[in-house]
């Protein structure tokens, strides 16, 4: 397959404690939970479908857990393992915004910590259709406060390889050196991302299946 150029293009400023505005074209689905298909492109080809459980959702973000999730080998930052095969995430999917956010565990619940994806602003389709492109860089925040900006060698092949173009790959060096500002000062992640707990999302998934066993 032919390797894909991929270009910069406008979106809300990035800052996921900012509200953006509603989608528009798109009539709201009201009933939760429900799954929802994740169509995730990372650069030149790879294209990967996430199935998720939508737990919550409003016009500034769309709350997913992610059960069991599949991983070709753990999730590791600074020696120690973040996510693993088997454990659950809690995703926050901000309309308009160039990155996403994660809660991470381990398989026995324990919270690891807050992991953002640097991608193109998600494209809400009919259907619960999602689709995005990762651009390559990561923001890592663990429960002590320490933040890092991850992978940015991989933002660099990508560039050199032309998978990225100039301006795409400025507007994500952009939107992660601001993430690690805000964490540093303590304006990110939104409050939403300590609301939704993993133990509060399991709790809508069990409410749902104990009303229809009614």
């Amino acid at each position: 397959m032919e390797p894909r150029r991929l270009r910069g293009r406008d979106g809300c400023p990035g800052r996921a404690h900012r509200r953006c505005r509603p989608l528009r074209g798109r009539r709201r689905r009201q009933v939760i939970p429900r799954p929802v298909h994740i169509h995730y492109l990372r650069p030149p080809d790879r294209l990967e479908v996430f199935h998720q459980t939508l737990v919550h959702e409003d016009a500034s973000v769309l709350v997913t857990l992610a059960r069991n999730v599949e991983l070709r080998e753990p999730v590791v930052v600074d020696g120690r393992v973040v996510l693993e095969p088997g454990s659950d995430a809690v995703w926050f999917t901000f309309p308009g915004v160039w990155h996403d956010i994660g809660r991470f565990h381990t398989r026995d619940g324990r919270f690891t910590g807050i992991y953002a994806n640097v991608l193109t602003p998600p494209e809400i389709r009919e259907g619960d259709e999602w689709h995005t492109t990762d651009l390559f860089l990561d923001v890592w925040l663990d429960p002590n406060g320490n933040v890092r900006v991850l992978d940015e060698d991989e933002l660099e092949r990508a560039r050199a390889q032309g998978w990225v173009d100039r301006i795409l790959a400025t507007r994500a060096r952009i939107e992660a050196r601001e993430l690690r500002e805000w964490a540093e000062a303590g304006t990110w992640p939104p409050p939403i991302v300590s609301e939704w707990t993993r133990e509060r999302a399991l709790q809508v998934l069990a409410a749902a299946a104990s009303d229809e066993s009614r």
